[in-house]
């Protein structure tokens, strides 16, 4: 066998682990969907980051193989299409995902000061270097 054919053979395999490990993801996923739903909210944060965390994986995955040039040379523009429109749906639902949930924590922070009921230690945490953005803390600052 030359070595070309076990080049391909090799990277044949690479993408079927690939495809092994993210289908038993989304089964995991899938699975577990519905008892996260009525787990407590530390368990949904968590959760939702390791979510997060699998979803910037695998965008950082699929941005290194849109700069594989093996790929980019035998991808069909049909195929390149496709991965276009689910790009820019996935963008456009992440986008509403954001806006809405920020707006919806944005008027219950506002509806907990004027109540005041916000924990008062994490408000004089937020005070700290942190709420200018020196150091840990949310990083949404314009």
């Amino acid at each position: 066998m030359s070595r070309y054919v076990q080049d391909v053979n090799e990277f044949l395999k690479n993408l079927d682990r690939w495809i092994g490990m993210q289908e038993s993801v989304l089964e995991s996923f899938t699975k577990n969907y519905s008892r996260v739903r009525e787990s407590d909210r530390l368990d949904i944060i968590v959760h939702t980051r390791i979510a997060f965390n699998h979803i910037i994986r695998t965008l950082k995955a699929f941005d290194d193989w849109l700069q594989d040039p093996f790929i980019t040379t035998n991808a069909p523009k049909e195929s390149l299409v496709k991965v276009w429109d689910q790009t820019v749906n996935i963008l456009q639902e992440i986008l509403k995902m954001d806006i809405g949930h920020t707006s919806q924590m944005r008027d219950t922070l506002e509806k907990l000061s004027k109540e005041g009921k916000l924990n008062p230690i994490i408000i004089r945490f937020r005070e700290g270097p942190e709420s200018r953005n020196e150091g840990r803390g949310t990083t949404i600052t314009f």
